[in-house]
């Protein structure tokens, strides 16, 4: 159907573009130079982080990078489990509950998951300029089929934010997306079906500081929430 490709728009669009856009951190130093890989499994800016971490644990930059870097690699679920460690060491870190709705995301193929909108609405209560929380929060809307509620989300996020931001080519895009989703009439329930298989929830032995995993919220529920 001719509606698939603005789907594929916002599905994809997810993470292979979010990335350092949105969880960037332009107030943290910048990072040194590449080292030599010694450990086969991971890329240099990993192994580099890895190495940083074991001298401090609270090493925003060296979570963000590893975590990066295992996403990037595919090893969604390992960056998962990296994250939570890294909130257990500072769970007032805006940019790691970022990173790990970005890494949920990820691990369910492009689908903002019920423990990814709990990460993103953690950051957003920690940091409420982030733009991140209100680009997946659209992102959701257009999954669930809601181009409007998208539409009015985005469409915020780009007043709010400067011409040379960093994500607002990508937030162009979208509101480009959204726009045509809704002059198809696309409205809620005709995107089953039609969305990549996804996980609910954080991989096992996971939890996004006594958050349940798995609990339920639908953009309904979370407008009811707040």
């Amino acid at each position: 159907m001719k509606w698939q490709i603005p789907l594929l728009v916002a599905a994809g669009l997810a993470v292979a573009v979010a990335g350092y856009a949105l969880t960037g951190s332009p107030g943290l130093p910048a990072s040194p130079a590449p080292i030599k890989v010694q450990n086969p499994d991971l890329t240099p800016e990993a192994e580099q982080a890895s190495k940083a971490l074991l001298e401090n644990f609270g090493d925003v930059r060296a979570w963000l990078t590893l975590s990066d870097a295992l996403i990037r690699m595919g090893r969604t679920e390992t960056a998962v489990v990296a994250l939570d460690s890294g909130l257990e060491a500072i769970p007032g870190n805006a940019d790691l509950w970022v990173q790990t709705g970005v890494a949920l995301v990820a691990h369910a193929n492009g689908q903002v998951v019920p423990a990814a909108r709990l990460a993103f609405d953690r950051a957003s209560r920690l940091a409420p300029d982030h733009p991140a929380p209100a680009y997946f929060l659209g992102l959701a809307w257009m999954q669930s089929g809601e181009p409007e509620r998208a539409l009015s989300v985005w469409r915020d996020l780009r007043d709010r934010s400067t011409e040379d931001a960093p994500w607002r080519p990508m937030l162009v895009q979208q509101i480009r997306a959204a726009e045509m989703m809704r002059q198809m009439g696309i409205g809620p329930g005709m995107m089953q079906g039609m969305q990549p298989d996804g996980q609910g929830g954080m991989p096992e032995g996971t939890g996004q500081r006594g958050q349940p995993a798995n609990s339920p919220m639908a953009p309904q529920q979370k407008d009811a929430a707040s």
